[in-house]
């Protein structure tokens, strides 16, 4: 490991330190980080909702810009993968667990108990429902990742820099970045994706125990969720041995390839009309309130306000401390890529992918409530079979569905080692398999330890307080992309000027 950085033994030390804390004082950490996180969101609500619009805005720009023409790489490069595998690739890393996770969860709780403004159980809170689901997982959370990935890319492909953040402000601090400041910088960045990913593994072994418990009838019990973070770890390391190009790639196919499968099993044993019928009008809806919603405050009325600090803001933080690891993972996998092109396929294929999701399992859960099971008083990570167990063959769908969660764990987990890999030495493009190898024992490690001693929610607060340092220096990257793409731009232009020039002067 002689390639290794002191962004490494920073984050691993820190790392080690927060799992001490978490595994003997579990409450002591979640108050602290708890008050953090919500100092953070009463005080900087107003900040996150308008970055992340800013966000949005800015991709939109530089679609219709001329500068959407420039490539993230060499001129006559080509794509590295095929639109298929780059839509599956960027999608298993970006949103895959949380998907099958609150797809049918989210809806059923802002329908039945958390309606941003309408009466819980009623028509209008359906639509308020759906709405909101296409809010939090639609363009706003890809633009976050599509800023992360671009800037990353453009550095890394066009300019041959290291796959780091820290080298994507060098056009604005210069030598600075490869000192302490830029480690510091790669630390947070490092340290985000190590909690968010450990967090998700946590996730998905809490709901593949759903899963089975309602298959087998087996509790929700530590030692169920330790096998199944032993084996997936086993998995994603296998995985991680083979690289990038066979692992995640045939990984990421298979995963598109059952949520497929699942989507129109659902679209057609459920109640398809309604789910289609509600998908066209929530379009319609998103699209009429899209600016209402990203400005959305209500200073005036404090309980509004306090769903807004609660969901949106929330939200928006859980997608700023992702965005250093699906950034990066998304930059590594898109170049070749022309900005528009990169953009566009960022923002709104995933985004459509997510609306048809959240339209076919909410649906489907909502109209399982209102024809009188009770979903929604079940755990978020059993909601999603107990809407299955409505179906005569629901044991099939949800070994399948456990099948989808299994392969969405094991991708993220294992893009989640190659990303630490990358960002701890150097920004290598192909990390040693030793390194990839301690990166992997380390997330398993610490969601075991946080399952074990109820911590997880002390690692959510501490990501949310993460992502606010990270949201600063994002604000940076865009200023020190600007300032490079426009310094390329007007060099690309005086160089054909010149051969203009030349071309005309011969005889």
């Amino acid at each position: 490991m002689k390639k290794v950085t002191s962004v490494f033994w920073i984050t691993l030390a820190i790392t080690l330190f927060a799992s001490i804390w978490g595994s003997f004082a579990p409450k002591n950490l979640e108050k602290i980080t708890g008050a953090i996180q919500t100092y953070i969101s009463v005080h900087f609500g107003w900040y996150y909702l308008l970055i992340v619009s800013l966000f949005v805005i800015f991709c939109l720009y530089m679609i219709f810009s001329p500068y959407g023409k420039i490539k993230l790489g060499k001129p006559n490069e080509k794509p590295d993968y095929s639109y298929s595998t780059w839509f599956a690739m960027l999608f298993s890393a970006g949103m895959g667990i949380g998907l099958v996770f609150y797809g049918a969860a989210a809806p059923i709780s802002h329908y039945m108990k958390t309606p941003p403004a309408a009466e819980p159980g009623t028509a209008a809170a359906i639509q308020d429902a759906m709405r909101i689901s296409f809010f939090h997982y639609g363009v706003h959370a890809w633009g976050i990742y599509a800023i992360v990935a671009l800037i990353l890319a453009y550095f890394k492909f066009r300019h041959g820099k290291p796959g780091l953040i820290s080298a994507t402000l060098e056009p604005i601090f210069g030598d600075k970045m490869k000192g302490g400041l830029g480690t510091a910088i790669d630390v947070i960045a490092v340290f985000a994706t190590i909690v968010g990913v450990a967090t998700t593994l946590g996730f998905g072994a809490a709901q593949i125990n759903g899963g089975l418990t309602y298959l087998l009838g087996l509790e929700q019990e530590f030692w169920i969720q330790l096998v199944i973070i032993i084996v997936v770890t086993i998995l994603f390391m296998i995985s991680a041995y083979t690289g990038l190009s066979r692992g995640i790639k045939y990984l990421s196919n298979l995963n598109m390839g059952l949520a497929v499968l699942l989507f129109i099993v659902i679209l057609i044993i459920g109640p398809t009309l309604y789910i289609l019928n509600t998908f066209t009008n929530t379009m319609g809806t998103y699209l009429q309130t899209i600016a209402t919603e990203s400005f959305r405050l209500s200073p005036e009325n404090g309980e509004e306000q306090q769903w807004v600090m609660d969901w949106t803001v929330f939200f928006w933080a859980w997608w700023i401390a992702w965005s250093p690891f699906v950034g990066i993972f998304i930059a590594r996998v898109s170049r070749g890529r022309s900005i528009r092109e990169f953009l566009s396929g960022v923002l709104l294929v995933p985004s459509l992918v997510s609306f048809l999701w959240f339209s076919a399992f909410g649906m489907t859960a909502i109209d399982t409530q209102k024809n009188g099971a009770d979903i929604a008083s079940l755990p978020d990570e059993q909601v999603l079979f107990g809407v299955f167990d409505q179906f005569s063959f629901g044991v099939i769908l949800s070994i399948l569905a456990m099948l989808l969660i299994g392969t969405f764990f094991i991708t993220s987990a294992d893009s989640a080692t190659f990303v630490l890999g990358m960002q701890t030495t150097n920004g290598a493009l192909n990390p040693s398999k030793r390194v990839k190898f301690v990166w992997g024992i380390a997330q398993s490690g610490i969601a075991a330890v946080l399952l074990y001693t109820g911590g997880l929610q002390a690692l959510q607060n501490a990501l949310i307080s993460a992502a606010f340092p990270f949201s600063l220096i994002m604000l940076l990257m865009i200023y020190a992309f600007f300032k490079a793409i426009r310094k390329d731009k007007a060099e690309v232009e005086q160089l054909k000027l010149k051969k203009l020039k030349k071309s005309l002067s011969r005889p």
